[in-house]
């Protein structure tokens, strides 16, 4: 008969007080530790609200995807047409296209990302699938296929229209998506100022306002309508550590780039990152059925690091978990366990666990004297009739 064993006596830290709990101006937002994959704050995250511009990173994505599988070249150049124009007679952000312009992929990019050009987005949209309409559709079909369950895209720039969602979990996912699947193309978002045959009067520059602020900020977008309000997805590397947010619903501007600071500021003073277990220490023994030895050390195979808030006092909880005893033969680096870690105010965190040696199937006498004592406890165990 297999049992399911849990073990408290695998780990001994000390255990943490919840982060100093932080209040958001913000209507909804979502907070991410990307280093560690810990969700550090979650209000109203998978509410779908409008976007507005932030949902552009989804059209940036289209485009990364079709430079990625070579459909396109940063080089290729795209057709303006009347209808991608009428976004900058429209008032929107731009990039100032005209008709008869044939900017290239690379100006598209940072008229998306730097821009925040509307009339970018839809040549983009054109370029690579006729119509704008075509294009929301895959956006939409693609975004379900990435994990964004809470995302519906009616356009490619995120004007104002009905039935036009994003979720600021979505958001936060799809920025992790675009740092780790395309680091060379992510820089673009780092960059303050692009100026499209120096057209632009006034507002080339890059409207994240954390950029200039030298606290490691790097990416990624922002976003306002009147329905919207002022919205944000931000990205801050510090250290080992990188975050990545989203926020929804300010009142203004200025409130948008101090809550942007104030949650990378609380993201990295309120949480300190640790290493709880180094790669191959052994953390726990599990007992082995039928096997030349009788018990088998549990390691981990990376280092396991945590974040900790900042108010640590008394002690993790840590528990090892595997359904035992282990019947041999076992090879070495088999995952056999879990190493089950809470952290007050934090997602559970599971780390596998593998057997530290071969453990090879015992011998005859092994295997007889373990079936003697197996008979003699059914034995002891079998009720007097």
């Amino acid at each position: 008969m297999m049992f399911r064993f849990f073990s408290a006596a695998a780990l001994f830290v000390a255990a943490c007080l919840p982060a100093q709990a932080f209040e958001t101006r913000a209507t909804a937002a979502w907070v991410y530790d990307v280093t560690t994959h810990t969700v550090l704050m979650d209000k109203n995250g998978e509410a779908s609200l409008p976007p507005a511009s932030m949902s552009k990173l989804m059209t940036v994505n289209m485009l990364f995807e079709a430079l990625k599988d070579g459909r396109i070249a940063m080089d290729t150049t795209f057709g303006v047409s009347a209808h991608a124009v009428s976004f900058t007679e429209a008032g929107g952000s731009t990039m100032y296209l005209q008709q008869g312009d044939r900017p290239t992929v690379e100006d598209l990019i940072k008229g998306i990302i730097i821009n925040s050009g509307n009339d970018a987005c839809v040549v983009v949209a054109e370029g690579l699938s006729g119509t704008e309409a075509a294009f929301s559709e895959q956006m939409t079909e693609r975004g379900k296929a990435l994990g964004l369950e809470h995302s519906n895209f009616v356009n490619a720039s995120g004007w104002p229209a009905p039935g036009h969602r994003m979720s600021m979990k979505d958001l936060g996912l799809l920025s992790v998506r675009l740092i780790e699947e395309f680091p060379e193309l992510y820089t673009v978002f780092g960059e303050t100022d692009f100026n499209y045959k120096n057209r632009a009067p006034a507002n080339s520059r890059n409207r994240n306002p954390l950029l200039a602020l030298n606290i490691g900020a790097d990416g990624l977008k922002t976003g306002h309508t009147q329905e919207a309000g002022f919205g944000m997805v931000g990205s801050v590397k510090q250290g080992e550590r990188r975050i990545v947010f989203a926020i929804s619903g300010m009142t203004s501007d200025t409130e948008r780039a101090e809550e942007a600071e104030r949650i990378a500021t609380w993201a990295f003073r309120q949480f300190a990152l640790k290493t709880v277990v180094k790669a191959g220490a052994q953390v726990a023994q599990a007992a082995v059925f039928m096997g030349e030895a009788d018990t088998i050390g549990l390691v981990p195979a990376e280092d396991v690091k945590l974040l900790i808030p900042a108010l640590a006092q008394d002690g993790l909880q840590a528990q090892v978990v595997y359904t035992g005893p282990l019947e041999a033969p076992i090879a070495k680096g088999t995952e056999v366990a879990q190493l089950v870690i809470t952290v007050p105010g934090l997602p559970e965190h599971r780390v596998g666990l593998l057997a530290e040696t071969d453990v090879p199937k015992g011998g005859f006498m092994k295997r007889l004297t373990t079936a003697a004592l197996k008979l003699r406890a059914e034995y002891i165990g079998t009720p007097a009739s």
